[in-house]
């Protein structure tokens, strides 16, 4: 059973930066893509960002592209997801994801403008 967990959420401003990681535990996550969702104030759940196991691919959502980059550490069993230029439409609680269904607890960003 693997157990995912996200850090790295926080307020910020406007333009400001912010990484999230998400870290396995429990099994490794390392040989699978992992992606990362998010879900704003009143809105569904939506897709963020993946990135193959090795790092070697991503794709990214069209409201993200050119501000955000997904990234992995597999000696870590670690994904990230380096977020810049946000706008406060980013506020949202940001979710790792890991096949076949594991998810992280979420971590809320809050972007104020």
């Amino acid at each position: 059973q693997a157990q995912l967990e996200e850090s790295g959420g926080g307020l910020v401003q406007g333009g400001d930066s912010l990484r999230l990681s998400c870290t396995g535990s429990g099994r490794t996550v390392s040989t699978y893509a992992m992606g990362w969702f998010r879900q704003g104030p009143g809105k569904e759940r939506e897709f963020v960002a993946t990135i193959t196991w090795n790092g070697g691919g991503t794709l990214y959502a069209d409201s993200v592209k050119g501000r955000f980059t997904a990234s992995r550490d597999n000696a870590k069993n670690t994904a990230y997801l380096q977020m810049n230029s946000l706008k406060p439409d980013d506020t949202a609680v940001y979710y790792c994801y890991a096949p076949p269904s594991y998810w992280g607890q979420g971590t809320q960003v809050t972007v104020s403008s």
